[in-house]
């Protein structure tokens, strides 16, 4: 055997390609000389062996079979077939797990050595079969489509050898539709260009040139040279179709687009052949194009592409066949045109080829031309010599081609395309169904959103006219509480005048009866008796009047605007514990304090705040043990300042903290002297503060005492 098995994996599916042309397709068709049936072998070997690296065949194929595979190839490549065989069938039968991939290559390997190395088709056809079983074992197998294009393939050219048309067309054709969304599309040409070709051989030239369409749009140029060269065929295959179906100015569309096809890739890829394959190719498609010339009556220029094609071809190593066919169809212009010299001249240099190059339907053409030509010459007996000649060669050519025409393929194509039409319908009507029911579903939850949207509407509609009706019983309950507001506010501002006007009448007798009551016990002419009562009814008016002044101060501090100036605020703060000093000596207390490194000025209300101040510091006082010393602090704060006032008094009861800044509240309690407490001072001090946009809270307890902050803002507008 002499060709190198490496691939065997792959060059059993491609090698009919070589023959496919021969047998099925007009030898007007591109690609015809043998030495180019061959290269298309390789262009199926690059397509599947691209598809494989594409894909991924890792797991394709067990390790253990690639070993086995490589040393019974050694036998297979020196002619050692049926050892190789034995090997590769011994060693198969170790593989613990083979794959699908394994089984169909084994049994390739087989199919190939018959078919192509032994001749023997009818015995490879078994192999093949296998191989489709074995593809068709499981359909959900990752490399399934890869797995049956090479069984098909197999198959196919199997069966095309044994002239079994039909099922050959049903193999690709199956195989095509199998793997049409999986394999790789420089495959799938493959198949569609297989079956243009015998579509073409059919006379199903409108199908057969579908297939050349598909094929040409699923392959591209990948660099290489042979997929150059089939994409140039496959364009001028498909101005054969054309040719065929006498759509002339279509034919000559792709005719020329094949020549341009051709020029454009000859600087590509020149320094890749050996050979001139690029003037071969024109060639052939000069003499296509003269025949579309001599339908339109263009002679003059069919005759010159003629010659121009036969000039080529006819050169050593080129396309003799395709020269001397050429030469037929110029003996025709010819005798066309009735120029008998240069039909004569044509039909002698035909003739001197048969020796060397003899075509059957050369002979036959020739034959045929020469009883026509005889005629003319009035030859009767030559030319009646002739025709029975040209009969027994057509007869016996038609004899060869009369299987592949019985097999009525043009017939199974179109039953293959009923029945793919049918389940396309078939799963059509399932969609359709599966729509349908959609669709009904869709609607049905139409229907629901539509019910749903109404009662919701319905129920938002019934809400709305509820809470309309509570709106207009609010907007009634506010102008109720409005003028409800006023009048209390009228009423607050009346009672604020009243009771300015009764503490204002109260305090002037209050502080006579107190001036009174001190005089009378400064003169000493009361015993011990009536001074206890005096000293109570002084102590009494003294009390009053401090009640009706925080009276006085609360309602000021609601109605009376403050009056803002800038305040240094240690200077105010020592004018505060100064003044309080004399009244802290009483109960033998000290004031300490500690006040800003530097000075510092806040807006505030000098007034307002000093009674803050002193407010805090008389409670410290009130409420420390005699002795105890009363500590008053400046701490500077990011934003102002905080003034602490410590005392180390009876502290606050947790019962009673949040109530120490109510007014009238119950928490008062006396001082630590018997001090009144009428629990309007904090309440007071808080109005001032809040009135600053400042804050002021303590923090307490009865062990320690109770500290006492406000918090002032470096940067105050009062409202």
């Amino acid at each position: 055997m002499l060709i190198s098995l490496t691939n065997i994996k792959y060059i059993y599916l491609i090698q009919t390609i070589a023959y496919i042309p021969l047998i099925v397709c007009s030898n007007h068709l591109n690609l015809k000389a043998k030495g180019f049936y061959w290269m298309a072998c390789i262009i199926m070997l690059c397509l599947l062996t691209s598809c494989s690296k594409k894909q991924g065949t890792k797991d394709r194929f067990t390790p253990e079979f690639d070993t086995i595979f490589n040393r019974g190839n050694k036998f297979l490549q020196v002619g050692k077939n049926e050892e190789g065989l034995r090997y590769i069938d011994s060693g198969f039968k170790t593989i613990i797990n083979p794959t699908i991939g394994d089984y169909v290559r084994k049994y390739g390997i087989h199919y190939m050595v018959l078919r192509r190395g032994q001749g023997e088709i009818e015995k490879s056809l078994p192999y093949a079969d296998t191989m489709v079983y074995y593809a068709n074992r499981n359909k959900k197998d990752k490399y399934y489509a890869e797995n049956l294009a090479e069984a098909t393939f197999s198959k196919g050219d199997a069966l095309f050898d044994l002239k079994r048309y039909a099922e050959s067309y049903h193999q690709y054709y199956e195989a095509y539709l199998a793997g049409q969304n999986t394999l790789n599309k420089l495959t799938l040409s493959e198949f569609t260009y297989r079956m243009g070709l015998i579509m073409f051989r059919q006379g199903n030239y409108r199908l057969s040139e579908k297939y050349f369409q598909d094929s040409y749009s699923q392959s591209y140029e990948n660099g290489e040279f042979l997929m150059f060269y089939r994409r140039q065929e496959v364009i001028d295959n498909i101005g054969l179709c054309y040719k065929k179906l006498y759509k002339n100015d279509t034919a000559l569309y792709y005719f020329n687009k094949a020549l341009n096809y051709i020029n454009k890739g000859e600087p590509v890829y020149r320094t890749k052949v050996i050979g001139d394959h690029f003037d071969i190719a024109r060639g052939v498609v000069y003499g296509n194009i003269a025949e579309i010339y001599q339908r339109q009556g263009k002679f003059t220029e069919a005759a010159a592409l003629l010659k121009k094609s036969i000039a080529i071809n006819l050169r050593k190593g080129n396309d003799n066949n395709d020269a001397q066919l050429t030469e037929i169809k110029l003996a025709k212009l010819y005798l066309q045109l009735n120029q008998v010299d240069s039909l004569e001249a044509v039909l002698n240099t035909i003739h001197s080829q048969f020796d060397t190059l003899k075509n059957e339907e050369a002979v036959a053409d020739w034959n045929h031309l020469m009883a026509l030509y005889s005629l003319k010459q009035r030859k009767f007996e030559s030319a009646a010599g002739y025709l029975q000649v040209y009969d027994t060669k057509k007869d016996s050519i038609n004899k060869k081609l009369s299987a592949l025409i019985a097999s009525d393929v043009t017939k199974q194509v179109l039953n293959y395309e009923n029945q793919r039409k049918i389940t396309a319908l078939s799963n059509n009507n399932n969609l359709q169904r599966i729509y349908l029911i959609a669709a009904l579903v869709a609607g049905l939850l139409l229907l629901m959103i539509i019910f749903l949207v109404y009662r919701n509407w319905k129920r938002s509609r019934n809400e709305y006219q509820i809470v309309n009706k509570l709106n207009q019983q609010i907007n009634e309950q506010n102008n109720v509480l409005a003028q409800a507001l006023t009048e209390l506010n009228i009423s607050s501002r009346e009672k604020d005048r009243i009771l300015r006007t009764v503490a204002h009448d109260l305090r002037n007798p209050l502080g006579g009866i107190a001036s009174l009551t001190t005089a009378m016990i400064d003169d000493g002419e009361l015993n011990t008796d009536q001074q206890d009562l005096v000293k109570l009814i002084k102590e009494t008016s003294y009390n009053s009047l401090e009640l009706i002044n925080e009276i006085m101060e609360i309602a000021n501090n609601s109605s009376t605007p403050l009056k803002m100036e800038q305040v240094e605020i240690n200077s105010l703060v020592s004018n505060s514990v100064e003044l309080l000093r004399f009244k802290a000596a009483e109960k033998k207390q000290e004031i300490t304090m500690e006040l800003l490194a530097n000075e510092k000025e806040l807006c505030i209300s000098r007034e307002k705040i000093w009674r803050v101040i002193s407010n805090l510091i008389s409670n410290a006082i009130k409420f420390s043990q005699f002795g105890a010393i009363i500590n008053v602090k400046i701490i500077e704060d990011n934003d102002g300042v905080k003034i602490a006032v410590n005392d180390q008094g009876i502290g606050i009861p947790d019962k009673l903290k949040n109530q120490i800044f109510n007014m009238f509240t119950d928490a008062k309690r006396p001082g630590t002297g018997g001090e009144k407490s009428f629990g309007l001072g904090l309440s007071i001090c808080k109005q001032i503060v809040e009135k600053h946009n400042g804050s002021i809270w303590f923090e307490s307890n009865e062990q320690n005492g109770t500290t006492f902050y406000i918090k002032l803002l470096n940067s105050f507008t009062a409202a």
